[in-house]
Protein backbone atom coordinates (compact mmCIF):
# COMPACT_ATOMS: atom_id res chain seq x y z
CA UNK A 1 0.00 0.00 0.00
CA UNK A 2 1.40 3.40 -0.94
CA UNK A 3 1.98 6.47 1.17
CA UNK A 4 -1.31 8.04 0.08
CA UNK A 5 -3.14 4.86 1.08
CA UNK A 6 -1.49 4.93 4.52
CA UNK A 7 -2.51 8.55 5.02
CA UNK A 8 -6.11 8.02 3.91
CA UNK A 9 -6.38 4.88 6.05
CA UNK A 10 -4.89 6.72 9.03
CA UNK A 11 -7.26 9.66 8.71
CA UNK A 12 -10.27 7.37 8.57
CA UNK A 13 -9.20 5.14 11.45
CA UNK A 14 -8.29 8.22 13.49
CA UNK A 15 -11.92 9.29 13.24
CA UNK A 16 -13.03 5.74 14.11
CA UNK A 17 -10.69 5.68 17.14
CA UNK A 18 -12.22 8.99 18.25
CA UNK A 19 -15.69 7.41 17.99
CA UNK A 20 -14.54 4.38 20.00
CA UNK A 21 -12.89 6.56 22.68
CA UNK A 22 -15.13 9.62 22.99
CA UNK A 23 -14.12 12.52 25.17
CA UNK A 24 -12.18 15.71 25.04
CA UNK A 25 -8.86 15.41 23.29
CA UNK A 26 -6.21 18.06 23.62
CA UNK A 27 -5.67 19.27 20.07
CA UNK A 28 -9.05 18.45 18.57
CA UNK A 29 -10.07 16.26 15.66
CA UNK A 30 -7.08 17.21 13.47
CA UNK A 31 -4.58 15.92 16.04
CA UNK A 32 -6.74 12.83 16.52
CA UNK A 33 -6.64 12.10 12.80
CA UNK A 34 -2.87 12.61 12.66
CA UNK A 35 -2.57 10.21 15.58
CA UNK A 36 -4.64 7.83 13.45
CA UNK A 37 -1.95 7.89 10.76
CA UNK A 38 0.69 7.07 13.39
CA UNK A 39 -1.63 4.44 14.88
CA UNK A 40 -2.11 2.76 11.51
CA UNK A 41 1.65 2.50 11.17
CA UNK A 42 2.03 1.15 14.72
CA UNK A 43 -0.82 -1.32 14.15
CA UNK A 44 0.90 -2.55 11.02
CA UNK A 45 4.17 -3.07 12.87
CA UNK A 46 2.48 -4.90 15.75
CA UNK A 47 0.49 -7.06 13.35
CA UNK A 48 3.61 -7.94 11.42
CA UNK A 49 5.59 -8.83 14.54
CA UNK A 50 2.85 -10.75 16.37
CA UNK A 51 0.68 -12.28 13.64
CA UNK A 52 2.91 -12.09 10.59
CA UNK A 53 0.23 -9.99 8.88
CA UNK A 54 0.90 -6.36 8.03
CA UNK A 55 -1.08 -3.55 6.54
CA UNK A 56 -0.56 -4.31 2.88
CA UNK A 57 -4.01 -4.14 1.27
CA UNK A 58 -6.40 -1.23 1.76
CA UNK A 59 -9.60 -3.28 1.59
CA UNK A 60 -8.42 -6.15 3.79
CA UNK A 61 -10.28 -6.68 7.09
CA UNK A 62 -7.01 -7.40 8.90
CA UNK A 63 -5.62 -4.08 7.67
CA UNK A 64 -8.55 -2.15 9.10
CA UNK A 65 -8.59 -4.03 12.41
CA UNK A 66 -4.85 -3.58 12.95
CA UNK A 67 -5.01 0.10 12.01
CA UNK A 68 -7.96 0.74 14.34
CA UNK A 69 -6.26 -1.13 17.20
CA UNK A 70 -3.05 0.83 16.67
CA UNK A 71 -4.95 4.11 16.56
CA UNK A 72 -6.82 3.37 19.77
CA UNK A 73 -3.52 2.51 21.48
CA UNK A 74 -1.80 5.67 20.24
CA UNK A 75 -4.81 7.83 21.17
CA UNK A 76 -4.89 6.31 24.67
CA UNK A 77 -1.17 6.89 25.20
CA UNK A 78 -1.51 10.45 23.90
CA UNK A 79 -4.36 11.17 26.33
CA UNK A 80 -2.36 9.82 29.26
CA UNK A 81 0.77 11.81 28.39
CA UNK A 82 -0.93 15.09 27.51
CA UNK A 83 -3.53 14.74 30.27
CA UNK A 84 -0.77 14.28 32.84
CA UNK A 85 0.98 17.45 31.61
CA UNK A 86 -2.27 19.44 31.79
CA UNK A 87 -2.85 18.39 35.42
CA UNK A 88 0.65 19.40 36.53
CA UNK A 89 0.24 23.02 35.44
Amino acid sequence: MGIIGWIVLGLIVGAIAKAIMPGKDPGGILVTMLLGVVGAFIGGLIGNWVFGVGIDRFWSLSTWLLAIAGSVIVLGVYRVIVGRKAVQR
